[in-house]
């Protein structure tokens, strides 16, 4: 190994970056005053009596998300409309306006709390763009705002694992715009909420790209610092009001972290890992007009292997309709995403591993989850290569690999072959690996397994490989 592609394995995650990782799969609920009025957008000052979801039942929300094997559920608090699923002191604008509950609901509490009672991680949503509060436009008075606004969401509801920050910007009621103070709201989060990840427009998660839940071929948690500028990120989100974006794929940035792309970044390199966000249906917000829209079990699945296999998190969308419940639909593909999930899990071929050096650990036996001993090739070892023997034939369609993160990224390249009675094939290759890969190929009937490591930065050390049986 070199001594430039060894300090790009030096670069590694946080805890808190760990423990957002392990949760792979996590979900977003977009609910507020565009769900009453059919907006993805609102314009702001929308009448408060608007808000009046009499069957709110937050219960439901989060028993759909851990039926479909979600971890987490993020809430939008308060969208670019400014209206504020609390009672919050620095406005009145919000749930404490409506006639919900008299004027004496909070939608945060009630999904904080069902969080809890289901084993859900809670995180928040607060948008920096405010289309109803006269300060946006004034810089450090609106600024002021929006830390109060935070710091009400980050100390009256509990831990909270993720705060989410988009860049939208647009002009206030005053005619002007904003220039967010990033770092001043980075520090409040670190300050009242140190476990907590900041995303997308933050320094610890990064924005795959798109909102259509497509991943990179290769996607790499160590990338130049530039990346975590947020006003980039900014100047790529959404820009209009319209449900459209969350299907809409780039294919620039496609490379972000290679050994050719890092070249003259060594210096200024940073953990940064991807998530893949995306809806359930083609908008953010309840639309009555796509309840015949909801993405499939077979597409859910997809997008679940793309991402949570593709060294990223997956951040799925559920947004609830204006009484207050999800549909029957959204609530039906969750469900069978769960059964996809666990039926694919359970499919986990018991084998024996043996590897080319060093000892093997528990890797092969942890899937999903994390090794309590990973395995590390020796450091002359020119091959290295982890071999799994199932004692018998069986149909494989399906291997997941991953690196033990805690050691940084190192993996560059994998070609995983099959063998049926010494006859070898290859199944599989990918490039980069991380946290997590799951590839998949056709059902082929093997008895042993084989993941050759062609390429590292540095000693591969992995935590974790599995071989899946075909389905029946």
């Amino acid at each position: 190994m070199t001594a430039a592609a060894s300090a790009l394995a030096a670069v590694r995650p946080s805890e808190r970056q760990l423990i957002w990782q392990e949760m792979e799969f996590y979900g977003f609920i977009h609910f507020g005053m565009n769900t009453m009025t059919g907006r993805e957008w609102g314009e702001g000052h929308d009448d408060p009596a608007l808000f009046d979801p009499r069957d709110l039942d937050a219960d439901q929300w989060v028993r759909a998300l851990k039926a479909a094997g979600m971890s987490g559920v993020i809430l939008t608090c308060k969208h670019h409309d400014g209206f504020c699923m609390w009672p919050s002191d620095a406005t009145a604008y919000s749930v404490a306006a409506s006639p919900w509950k008299d004027g004496k609901g909070d939608v945060v509490a009630e999904v904080a709390d069902a969080a809890r009672r289901h084993g859900l991680k809670f995180g928040v949503y607060l948008s920096p763009w405010d289309r109803t509060e006269a300060s946006y436009g004034s810089g450090t008075g609106y600024d002021d705002f929006y830390v109060a606004q935070l710091t009400e969401l980050l100390t009256r509801y509990g831990p909270v694992f993720s705060v989410w920050l988009d860049g939208a910007n647009g002009e206030g009621p005053n005619g002007k715009r904003q220039t967010y103070d990033w770092e001043r709201y980075y520090a409040v989060v670190r300050e009242l909420q140190p476990d907590a990840v900041i995303n997308v427009c933050g320094p610890d998660v990064r924005w795959c790209g798109n909102e259509a839940g497509e991943t990179r071929p290769d996607e790499w948690s160590v990338v130049p610092r530039a990346l975590q500028d947020a006003e980039r990120t900014a100047s790529r989100s959404q820009q209009a009001d319209n449900g459209t974006f969350a299907r809409l794929v780039r294919s620039d940035d496609q490379d972000l972290g290679s050994r050719a792309a890092l070249t003259g970044h060594e210096d200024d390199l940073v953990w940064f890992p991807a998530e893949v966000n995306t809806s359930i249906r083609p908008g953010w917000f309840h639309h009555e007009a796509e309840d015949s829209q909801v993405r499939s079990v077979d597409e859910l699945f997809t997008l679940y292997l793309r991402s949570v296999g593709g060294n990223s998190c997956f951040l799925l969308n559920v947004p609830p309709a204006a009484d207050g419940r999800l549909h029957q639909a959204d609530v039906d593909a969750l469900a069978g995403l769960g059964r996809r999930i666990t039926d694919f899990r359970a499919r986990r071929i018991d084998a024996t591993a043996t590897v080319s050096s060093g000892t093997p650990g528990d890797i092969a036996t942890v899937w999903p989850g994390r090794a309590k001993s990973s395995w590390r090739a020796g450091e002359d070892d020119t091959h290295p290569c982890v071999t799994l023997a199932f004692g018998r034939p069986s149909p494989v369609e399906a291997v997941v690999v991953g690196e033990d993160i805690t050691q940084g990224q190192r993996v560059e390249h994998v070609v995983v072959r099959g063998a049926l009675d010494g006859v070898w094939t290859t199944l599989a290759e990918t490039g980069a690996v991380g946290y997590q890969r799951i590839l998949t190929f056709p059902p082929t009937e093997v008895d042993t397994i084989a993941f050759q490591i062609t390429a590292a930065r540095d000693t591969p050390v992995l935590a974790r490989v599995a071989a899946i049986g075909a389905s029946s």
